[in-house]
C-alpha cells in the first residue's frame, strides 16, 4: 500500500523540527504531492506534521 502525501499549509510558523521533516517527506511547497510506501517510520514522519498535509491511501 502507498500513500499519498500532499503539502496543504505553509511552513512560515512551522518549527524548525516540523520542516525538517516536510524536507524528508520530499515536500517542497504547497500543493506538492509525493508517494511513500505506508510505513510505520513514515506514518510517525506523518504524525508530526499532520496539521500541515493531506495523507491519502492507495492500493
Amino acid at each position: 500500500m502507498t500513500l499519498a502525501i500532499t503539502q496543504v499549509r505553509s511552513l512560515i510558523n512551522a518549527t524548525e523540527r516540523q520542516r525538517r521533516t516536510m524536507r524528508a517527506l520530499g515536500l517542497r511547497r504547497i500543493r506538492h504531492t509525493v508517494r511513500h510506501k505506508d510505513t510505520p517510520v513514515i506514518r510517525g514522519m506523518i504524525r508530526a506534521v499532520h496539521h500541515l498535509v493531506q495523507v491519502c491511501e492507495n492500493d
